[in-house]
């Protein structure tokens, strides 16, 4: 009864949900080639697609929102927030809009640069957590944990070096210095999650698994962003170069972490981001991440 109510007290956040979920089908049934008939020079399918994803973004900068939510101080205080949830769409409203569009070029790249860029001072902040990590395990486990993130600081370092390069030059070359340090940087925080879960400590275990879910939970907004904007036949080159999937490390993965991380990235409500963050994993994982 409550989430039935809930449609109801919160219609923009059940419309938004229910656009997404028709811009994402309309994208799986292009890729698999479904077109429900021609419209003009392309496919009912992708009309679809393209009018709900104009409808989304006119209900995310919906000038009514304003004053609807000044009813209560709190509410106000959200608004005029820089940086809140109203007026704009978060980074994985984006992410979960583009991954299935087939046509995304010119400025659609130069805003998921900038998302990118937008991740990586919790990206630089994440990996500091991981640098003194170590000296907070069981002496036994701290090696094993040391061992298995070495190599953090030079990969997010160039990962965020190449992310700036790609927006400030959002060509093929940086484009495709920005995919294979992406995958290859998703790929050690996939091998230390693997690494982290094998530890007996099971404080030890739990306090590694932590630290790590903020960066895994980042490299994979970065690592969307940037399939997003990438060929059919780059990604399957990404794909094949993460040997590590998705699917291996899920087990240690917590949803929960990673929906308050992207809410309070995003600042939009933990519903939301829970609902977004799934979407995306999904998106990934299909792609053959």
């Amino acid at each position: 009864m409550n989430r039935i109510s809930n449609i109801w007290n919160h219609p923009k956040t059940s419309i938004a949900g229910l656009l997404i979920a028709v811009v994402t089908a309309a994208g799986v049934f292009t890729q698999q080639g479904v077109t429900l008939g021609t419209a003009g020079t392309g496919t009912v399918v992708t009309l679809i697609g393209a009018v709900a994803t104009a409808l989304l973004g006119l209900l995310a900068r919906d000038p009514g929102e304003l004053a609807s939510e000044q009813v209560s101080e709190s509410a106000s205080q959200r608004v005029s927030k820089p940086g809140g949830g109203a007026g704009r769409l978060g980074v994985w409203v984006l992410v979960a809009l583009l991954l299935p569009l087939p046509w995304i070029e010119g400025c659609s790249a130069a805003s998921v640069a900038q998302e990118i860029v937008n991740w990586t001072p919790s990206l630089e902040s994440a990996v500091v957590t991981v640098d003194s990590t170590a000296a907070l395990l069981a002496p036994a486990d701290a090696p094993i944990f040391s061992a298995a993130t070495a190599g953090f600081d030079a990969a997010s370092n160039l990962l965020v070096t190449q992310a700036k390069a790609y927006l400030a030059n959002p060509g093929a070359g940086t484009l495709a210095q920005l995919q294979t340090q992406v995958v290859t940087f998703e790929q050690q925080v996939n091998a230390a999650l693997l690494a982290a879960g094998k530890i007996v400590n099971p404080a030890s275990q739990q306090h590694a698994l932590a630290v790590l879910q903020g960066v895994a939970t980042i490299v994979t907004a970065m690592l969307a962003l940037v399939q997003s904007v990438s060929s059919k036949a780059a990604v399957a080159q990404m794909a094949a170069q993460a040997t590590i999937k998705l699917g291996a490390v899920d087990a240690y993965l917590d949803r929960g972490q990673a929906t308050r991380l992207v809410a309070n990235h995003c600042g939009e409500p933990p519903a939301q981001a829970e609902r977004q963050v799934t979407m995306v994993e999904k998106a990934v994982s299909a792609a053959g991440f």
